[in-house]
């Protein structure tokens, strides 16, 4: 099966319309895509340029709360934490001994190398450029070119309840254990770092800097994989709702007789 090829088959703006839909989302879901040339990038309609030097988590921000396409490379970034987690450079034995985090975040040079280590990153070298844009955006109109016509993964910010359930939609069908890891400062190796090295769906708690730079709320959580994976937690999450199962999860109250709150989506 080429995943690439569905990929490119699916209706971007009604997949984003479905699951904002179904989540109640505040923020805008949006994708991520790498390319291998600045040329390419660039060659995205109406791809905005940064005129600043920014934090990732900053474009970020800027495709999930204003709506913006966002084509970057690694120059625009202030360094190469944010660098070497999307695989635009860093990842340099320097980098890796995690020096400029000793002290700050972590008690000695040992633990912060433990934790550059510990990241989930791109591997450097292919890729020259990338761009953030809402989901709703890629694969529209005149924009439907080949360098547009589909992200590496698709990314949503969410509460965790509604990333509860949308976790229960992707088990629906094929059911598969989920596994994450918390890095701790430099999440974005959690969420967009371990979708674009690994595919998998990729949950994290966000970080001080995605907070503080990208606007994070305090009860939101990020989900990072495939679009492919969207489609499918979206089936997964209308089978439940004929169960009675959706969400916003309503509250039965915690000394009412939870029989008559089973009943309807259990059969005994």
């Amino acid at each position: 099966m080429d995943s690439k090829k569905l990929e490119h088959e699916i209706d971007f703006a009604k997949v984003s319309a479905d699951l904002e839909k179904a989540l109640k989302l505040k923020a805008i879901p949006f994708g991520m895509r790498l390319y291998e040339s600045v040329e390419a990038m660039e060659s995205v309609p109406r791809v905005r340029r940064p005129t600043a030097v920014h934090t990732m988590d900053q474009i970020v921000a800027q495709a999930s709360r204003l709506g913006w396409t966002v084509g970057i490379t690694a120059d625009d970034l202030v360094g190469d934490q944010c660098r070497s987690v999307v695989g635009l450079g860093g990842q340099d034995p320097d980098w890796i001994s995690g020096k400029h985090m000793t002290g700050v975040w972590f008690a000695t040079q040992e633990d912060a190398g433990k934790h550059q280590q510990a990241m989930h990153c791109v591997p450097k070298g292919k890729y020259k450029a990338l761009v953030a844009a809402p989901l709703s955006k890629w694969g529209q109109g005149e924009q439907a070119s080949a360098e547009f016509a589909a992200p590496d993964i698709a990314l949503f910010y969410a509460t965790p309840g509604a990333m509860i359930y949308f976790i229960n939609g992707l088990q629906w069908a094929g059911y598969k254990r989920f596994d994450w890891s918390v890095v701790g400062e430099s999440s974005c190796a959690d969420s967009w770092g371990r979708a674009l090295q690994t595919r998998e769906p990729s949950l994290s708690i966000p970080c001080y800097a995605e907070r503080r730079y990208g606007g994070v709320l305090d009860e939101e959580m990020l989900m990072a994989l495939t679009p492919l994976d969207i489609v499918k937690a979206l089936e997964g999450m209308q089978a439940l709702s004929k169960n009675g199962l959706r969400y916003p999860i309503p509250q039965y109250g915690i000394q009412q007789d939870v029989r008559a709150g089973l009943s309807v989506s259990y059969k005994k």
